[in-house]
């Protein structure tokens, strides 16, 4: 008992305390993308809160769980990440939503999508991998047979989900970088995937294509993706320096604006809360990614180090693409914003990833007795 109360002086209370306002600031702006005249606690509200309450205790469990015992599962980790993506498939329990098949419907319960969970399995295989094989990325050898381990999982959801595949791919290449592989094999693996665009866009479905059309075409309206992005300027646009207040987003109202819960809800936040709202928004990612970036600085072992690197590649990339593509710098591709957008699977994993990091974090440094 001694040892655990000693453990919880290392925990970096700032990333709780982050975590918390986000969440505020989600119920809140989800209460306002139900609001009609007057304000509601509809059935999103509640998911979204049970989700927040559901990973506040998964948090409190991986901070006593020591991150070091998860190579001794390596295997296991491996292959339920493998069968749980492949249960998207299974008839009567598979869903398709806004074009991918990357849900599981739990009747009369709720919907689930296992590539938001297997990217927190993911980077825990990658950081026992990278850790294990650290002096084979001298090697293109070594580079492809780490690039074997990954592919599996990662052309699983590239089937159906290229946003999330995308994020994968994100995670992969940042930690890959961080285990320390040799820039010249990193130029010619570069040069390799980009040759195999062409035949990646072959294959994509016709949703995902007309979403590269659109971001290729910004002005042409008549490409869904861009009529979405352009009524996301407007909302951001129209907000002006301390937005229009509150509950009070026109664009938001009237429908205009879509998806406007989830990929869409930073232009929610700039509509209403203005310039300011956005710009603390971004403060307040950046802070959380930093002290993170702090833990990943002081974790004594290479292993734990990596996951914590891997997450915020992760959040990293998935802060700056959901609000690059709300403005129109980057493609939309689906990708919800952290702690911010409607999603209990995204929230919970979001949760669980903390507790993992914060787990490292208090075992990073040394507990006096």
């Amino acid at each position: 008992m001694k040892y655990f109360l000693r453990l919880l002086k290392n925990l970096d209370k700032s990333i709780l305390l982050i975590v918390g306002v986000l969440s505020v600031i989600s119920l809140t702006m989800i209460s306002s993308t139900a609001y009609s005249g007057g304000f509601v606690i509809n059935r999103d509200i509640i998911i979204q809160a049970l989700a927040y309450f559901l990973g506040f205790i998964a948090i409190i469990f991986l901070i006593f769980l020591d991150y070091k015992l998860f190579p001794q599962f390596e295997k296991i980790i491996y292959a339920l990440s493998v069968i749980f993506l492949l249960t998207v498939y299974i008839p009567g329990l598979g869903k398709e939503q806004y074009g991918a098949r990357s849900w599981i419907e739990i009747k009369g319960i709720t919907t689930l999508q296992p590539s938001e969970f297997v990217k927190i399995t993911f980077i825990i295989l990658m950081a026992i991998y990278f850790s294990k094989h650290r002096d084979d990325l001298a090697t293109f050898t070594g580079v492809f047979k780490s690039l074997l381990y990954a592919s599996p999982i990662i052309l699983i959801i590239l089937k159906e989900d290229l946003g999330s595949a995308i994020v994968f791919c994100a995670i992969f290449v940042i930690m890959l970088f961080y285990a320390g592989i040799d820039y010249k094999i990193f130029g010619k693996l570069a040069a390799a995937c980009a040759a195999t665009l062409p035949i990646i866009y072959f294959l994509m479905a016709d949703h995902q294509k007309d979403r590269i059309l659109a971001f290729l075409h910004p002005d042409d309206l008549s490409i869904d993706a861009n009529y979405h992005v352009w009524m996301s300027k407007i909302a951001i646009g129209s907000g002006g320096f301390f937005g229009k207040g509150l509950f009070q987003g026109s664009q938001k109202e009237l429908d205009f604006l879509p998806v406007q819960k989830s990929d869409f809800i930073f232009s929610v936040v700039c509509e209403e809360l203005g310039m300011v709202g956005g710009v603390l928004l971004i403060l307040l990612f950046t802070l959380f990614l930093y002290r993170m970036a702090l833990i990943a600085r002081d974790t004594v072992d290479l292993y734990g180090a990596l996951i914590v690197v891997g997450f915020i590649g992760m959040f990293g990339f998935q802060i700056f693409e959901n609000i690059a593509m709300t403005m129109g710098i980057m493609p939309v591709t689906g990708i919800t914003l952290p702690f911010i957008s409607y999603g209990g699977s995204s929230i919970l994993s979001n949760m669980i990833a903390v507790g993992v990091v914060l787990s490292c974090g208090m075992r990073s440094k040394q507990i006096n007795f």
